[in-house]
This record gives structure tokens, sequence and C-alpha cells, in this order.
């Protein structure tokens, strides 16, 4: 397929073809569509790996935050890959383990069929699915951003994050259709397996689709790397040390908005708001629908106004959004519900589509997936994995329905400062700064 950009000359970078940037950003259909689901299907999967106990719902979301844990450890070994051997094969190695994982979930036994073991296999398949996924969305953010136009980078990362607000809405989507058509017994008998076979097939789908795709041309055009000296996870510590705290930092938010406020939205809805699990996941899926149409928009503000101003304005309204939201949630209407919903996934959508490409611009090639590893992932750990299970137990323990939004505003408020001092990375507008990124070689005209 024809290339973005003319062939550049010698010592510049090339974009890559739109054959191989269509297929990186939709990949990233299939993590969140895996971990999206898991949350969604919460309170099912709860009875069918931990039986009907009082404290089945906070085992289940215990497991989400263990298996996260494992991201930081994929994203450090496939880094290392990435950064040493190609983005390529970390696209493909991380996509085949997933792959495998999920079909191995749609065919576990039931607690009903061989008691606690079956949720202690539940667990140790999350851990090997949080492995292949902490080489997933950084790999795939560094792949776009090396291979899209310079002017146009927010805007194709963007996609990216636009599509895991696909696989989002895939996973409310089938997960409503399966809790609304599938009768009760049948549900915790055998239905539960429908979306993770469904995501089997959408993963092997995707997996030989990125057989296809070409190598990083940032990546090709690097010096070889040295073998024999430190490696990039060290020589990242080493050298990229305050672009590693403004990842995190970036991050942190980005993945505290996502995890409260659209991930554990549903989980809420019905444990706390009282509504049933069907319409909690249909308000899930029309909130996601939403946040796939701004995504796009939102990235390609950052190209034209840049990354800190986007990041700083999303990053303030997180600090005056959620507790709000949360309470219309509370409120039994479903108009609230909806309305509540749906703005704290456009906040988080927007926060996504702008950090997509500001964490990768934060560090050079040779270091690129080892510093994600490092900042981002760790960050994504902390706080994606462990807020849903912070937020229900927090809500258990004191009451208090507007918890999870205290958590996100209260995480804004100290990552603010943060974004406000970010040096400015779109290429469009950045203007060299002493002691800032040195910018890459662009594609040029011929």
């Amino acid at each position: 397929m024809e290339s973005l950009a003319p062939a550049p000359p010698a010592q510049a970078i090339a974009v890559l073809p739109r054959s191989s940037i269509l297929v990186a950003a939709l990949s990233t259909v299939v993590e969140w569509y895996d971990f999206t689901l898991y949350l969604y299907m919460t309170t099912v999967l709860s009875r069918v790996f931990f039986g009907t106990g009082s404290t089945s719902l906070l085992i289940t979301l215990a497991v989400f935050a263990v298996a996260y844990l494992m991201r930081p450890l994929g994203a450090m070994a496939f880094g290392h890959i990435g950064d040493r051997l190609g983005r390529r094969k970390v696209l493909l190695g991380s996509m085949a383990v997933m792959t495998a994982a999920m079909l191995a979930t749609a065919l576990l036994p039931t607690h009903d069929q061989i008691g606690s073991i079956a949720g202690a296999l539940l667990l140790l398949l999350r851990c090997v699915m949080g492995f292949a996924v902490g080489g997933e969305y950084t790999g795939v953010t560094a792949y776009l951003v090396e291979g899209a136009p310079p002017h146009r980078r927010g805007l194709v990362a963007s996609l990216a994050s636009a599509a895991s607000e696909i696989g989002a809405l895939l996973a409310a989507g089938v997960a409503a259709l399966t809790v609304t058509l599938v009768p009760g017994p049948t549900l915790d008998a055998w239905g539960w397996r429908i979306p993770f076979l469904f995501g089997t097939l959408l993963a092997t789908t995707v997996l030989i689709a990125r057989s296809t795709m070409r190598e990083s041309p940032a990546f090709e055009q690097q010096p070889p790397p040295d073998t024999k000296g430190a490696g990039p996870l060290m020589t990242t510590v080493r050298t990229q040390r305050p672009a590693l705290y403004r990842t995190f930092a970036i991050s942190a938010l980005g993945s505290v908005t996502y995890y409260v406020g659209i991930s554990y939205v549903p989980t809420y809805l019905g444990a706390v708001s009282g509504f049933s699990e069907s319409d909690a996941l249909w308000l899930s899926t029309i909130a996601a629908l939403v946040v796939i149409v701004v995504t796009p928009f939102v990235g390609a503000l950052s190209d034209r106004v840049g990354r800190r101003p986007a990041l700083t304005l999303f990053g303030a309204l997180a600090v005056i959004l959620p507790p709000a939201m949360f309470g219309l949630m509370t409120q039994g209407s479903f108009a609230a519900a909806l309305t509540g919903a749906v703005v704290l996934a456009c906040m988080a959508g927007g926060i996504s589509a702008v950090a997509a490409s500001a964490i990768a611009e934060q560090f050079p090639v040779a270091q690129r997936l080892s510093g994600l590893a490092l900042g981002a992932t760790a960050a994504t750990a902390l706080f994606g994995g462990l807020t849903p299970y912070a937020s229900q137990a927090l809500v258990d323990s004191t009451g208090w329905a507007l918890i999870p939004g205290a958590l996100v505003a209260v995480t804004a408020l100290a990552v603010l400062p943060v974004l406000r001092r970010l040096p400015e990375t779109a290429p469009a507008i950045r203007a060299p700064q002493p002691g800032h990124l040195a910018p890459e070689p662009e594609p040029q005209a011929r």
C-alpha cells in the first residue's frame, strides 16, 4: 500500500504505510476487550469461580489487581526485546500469548466443578495475560509515534486509544448481550464462556493481521545496539529519570480516570447504585460509544495546541468532575446515571488520547519501550489494576458512595503541577529547549 508520505532521502526517518498504521492502531482492541470484559463480567465471574459468598466480588477484583501487577514485569521483558530486536517482534509475541491465555480462560472449569482450584487457575491465567499485556499498549503507541507523520502524531497515536474504546465497547456489548439473552443458571453454567471465546477469535484475527506489519522505520534507522554494554533498562534508568517521572505522572492520571471512570462504572452501578447487571452494562456501552467518537478529535487537537495545554485542561477537569458524576450515578435515575457515565468516559478518553503520544515522546527511540515499561506501565499497574478494588473496598468500608470520584480527584490534584511544567513535545509547535529532548529526524519532502 502507498506510504503516507513520499519516500524520504537517506538518513531521514520514513513514515509507515497506511496498512501497518491501521493494523497497529486497531489491534489494541484485543487488550482492552479482555481486561474490560473481566471488569464488566465481575459479578458473574465472582459466582462462577469463587462461589456466592459475601467476599466473592472483592476476591474477583483482587484477582484483577494482582494480575495487573504483572504488567510491569511483562513490559520490562518485552521492552528489552523491543529496544534490542524491534517493535514488530514484541507486537507478535504479546498477541500470541494473549490469544492462548484467552482461549484457556474460556475452557476453565468452574467453582462448582473443582472448588477453589478454579479460582487459582483463573488467577494464574490472568497473570499470564497481564504479563503479555505489558508489551501491548506501550509497544503499539511507540510504533505509531515512530511511524506517523510528525504533525499527525497526536491523531495517529490517539487511534490506539479510540481502538481500545472499541474493545471496551465490544466487551460491554458482548457482555450485555450474554447477560441479557442467556438465562441466569445457564449463564453461570456455561454462558459466561461465550465472551471469552469471542475474544479468542478476535485475538487470532489480530495476530494474523499483525504478521503483515513492517518494522518501525525509526527503529530500523537506529545504530545496532551495543549488546556488550548496559541493557536498555539500565541505560534508561541512568539517563532518562526526569522523563520517567513525567511519564509515571501522566500515566497515573490516565489510568485512574480510565479504570475508575470507565471500567469500574458497571460494577459501581450494580453494587452501589442498584442497577441490574444488564442495565449497568448497557449504560457503559453507550458511554464507550461516545468516547470512540471523541478520542480522535482530542488527539488531533493536541497536534494543534500541544500536549501540555491539552493534558493540563483535562487534568483540571479530573479534579472537578468525578465526585459530581459519581453523585449523579447514585440518584437511581437512568438519565442521571447515563450523564455521569458519559462525562466520566469522555474525560478519561480525552486524557488517554493525548497521553498516547505524550508518553512515547518523552524518550529517544533507543530507550523508548524500556522507558515506557518503567514509567507508564508501573503507573498503570498501581493506578489502574488496584483502583477498582480500592474503590469498592473503600465504598464497602466507609459507606461513602462518592469515594471513587474523590480517589480520581486527589490523584489529578497531585499530578496537575507536573502537567503544567511538562516540556512541549508536539513536533508541529515544539521549540528547542536546553536540557529537553532532542527532536528526532523528521521525514523530509523530496
